[in-house]
């Protein structure tokens, strides 16, 4: 149970900067969606896709590669941190430089040829990240958590605090709504034109910093590009960069392809873009669950490689899993049998899109089923086994994106983003158990993931009059689940 202890430890300490950092950058959505009309989000969100999936690009598996050969007996930790970040510097200089020639003719092929500039600003930023998640790597691997935790805290509070300066205290200055004899200065350096490419450039300044609070991991830093060594590095990478990239087409596909596929007034009065627009902000709303996801597996990755040895790791590996459905599942209940009170989060504007919420959290769900997964294949050294998942859900997204969306508009993404990852975790698990048998209590996890989703249906199919009624029946429901989980996890619950 110590094993145990020290897991849940770690993901509280990582979950410091992954659940309450991005709890205040989820702030943010509330501003968003109420300074920015749908269209205007819309395009946050479809250049984001698009930076996702370079973010995979730039790393092409090598954070997990260092963890892989950074944990060997035989390995020296630091000489494989030179080697990892000496790498990843040359690519994302190479990259960058390509981006940054290109920046015109992208911001043409994307459809915003006035905004190259925006372009500018995410190739550096792809840079920065690319190039600091490796001394971040290094924290984790030295297992300094509250230092990771910190430093990725301090990043997201600048980027709010400076999105809450430009986009709510200039803006009401410069409107007049108060201290109006400021507004001469705050005119200096506000433009309301500027519009969303604030978003942007306070991305790049945010993380631009984050380069001197990790100086001290960039001080230990030797560049040594050695090919020969790099090779069984990058060999153990590579299926990762395409399992990274088919995961990037699960993960932001959908809004590329619904603002292309979409008939034209399927929503009346609504363009495309602003469907994106609504469609990613009602995603938003699934982010307790990423969150909690994320958190766990930045602590569990390197958890499972340090674990790998143990005797009882497959037991170990089993109750990490049940644990983690019932808390999930908990979250999936909560929120949707919630949805009315958590939809004030979005503005108004936005609301239209709020049934998509109950099935992107269920399919986040079976995501974080699936990354518990993936040890197998990880541990193994089959990550080749993980390229051919991803890429099955890479298709199994496109081609129900594109069969649904036609029909259902974002409904069909929210569909087409459940059974990707439904079938990931499916066929990992068939896999899993050939290649590297785990315990897992297959019957109780379905049982569970099967009661939240009834208790859903009756959350939502059951209308009741009245605002403290409706709410105590929501109530009600979350805490039946938690009394059954009681109920049936009390013995092992006390044990752990």
């Amino acid at each position: 149970m110590s094993i145990a202890k020290k897991l849940v430890g770690q993901t509280a300490a990582y979950g410091l900067s992954s659940i309450v950092g991005r709890a205040l950058n989820y702030l943010l959505v509330p501003v968003y969606t109420r300074v920015f009309l749908p269209e205007e989000y819309g395009i946050v969100s479809y250049l984001y896709a698009f930076v996702a999936f370079f973010n995979i690009l730039y790393t092409y598996g090598m954070e997990t590669a260092f963890f892989r050969f950074a944990n060997r007996p035989e390995s020296d930790a630091k000489a494989v941190y030179n080697r990892v970040l000496s790498a990843i510097l040359v690519s994302s200089a190479i990259l960058t430089a390509v981006l940054l020639l290109a920046s015109g003719a992208i911001a043409r092929y994307i459809g915003y040829p006035d905004q190259k500039e925006y372009i500018v600003w995410l190739a550096l930023v792809l840079a920065i990240d690319a190039i600091v998640a490796i001394p971040f790597a290094w924290l984790r691997h030295q297992n300094k958590a509250i230092k990771f935790a910190s430093i990725k805290l301090s990043n997201i509070l600048i980027t709010v605090a400076a999105n809450l300066l430009f986009l709510v205290f200039f803006r009401h200055i410069y409107e007049g709504k108060y201290l109006q004899e400021l507004r001469p200065l705050v005119s200096y350096v506000y433009d309301p034109d500027f519009g969303v490419g604030y978003i942007f450039l306070i991305n790049l300044v945010a993380n631009a910093l984050l380069l001197p609070m990790l100086w001290k991991e960039l001080r230990i830093f030797r560049f040594k590009l050695d090919v020969e060594q790099l090779k069984p590095m990058l060999q153990y990478a590579y299926p990762l960069l395409f399992m990274g990239l088919a995961g990037m087409v699960n993960e932001v596909l959908d809004r590329l392809l619904l603002e292309q596929r979409l008939p034209e007034n399927f929503y009346p009065g609504m363009s495309n873009m602003a469907a994106v627009g609504i469609y990613s902000a009602c995603y938003k709303l699934a982010i307790f669950m990423t969150l909690t996801i994320q958190a766990f597996r930045y602590a569990a990755e390197p958890f499972f490689f340090s674990q790998s040895k143990d005797k009882d790791s497959p037991k170990t590996f089993a109750t990490v899993m049940k644990w983690f459905v019932i808390f999930c599942a908990f979250i999936f209940l909560f929120i949707s049998a919630n949805l009315e009170d958590f939809a004030y989060f979005i503005g108004p504007e936005y609301w239209d899109g709020l049934m998509i919420v109950p099935v992107l959290l269920l399919a986040n769900l079976f995501l974080g089923v699936y990354y518990n997964l993936s040890v197998w294949f990880k541990l193994t050294d089959k990550t080749h086994f993980g390229t051919y998942i991803s890429f099955g859900g890479a298709a199994i997204t496109v081609l129900f994106n594109l069969l649904l969306i036609p029909i259902l508009g974002y409904m069909g993404s929210a569909i087409a983003t459940l059974v990707c990852y439904f079938s990931m975790a499916l066929v990992s698990y068939i896999l899993g158990q050939r290649h590297y048998p785990i315990p897992y209590p297959a019957k109780s996890i379905l049982a569970y993931v099967l009661l939240a989703i009834g208790l859903v249906w009756l959350a939502l199919g059951i209308d009741i009059e009245g605002f403290w009624l409706r709410h105590a029946y929501h109530l009600a429901l979350c805490g039946a689940f938690l009394a059954i989980v009681w109920l049936r996890e009390r013995p092992g619950f006390l044990k752990l």
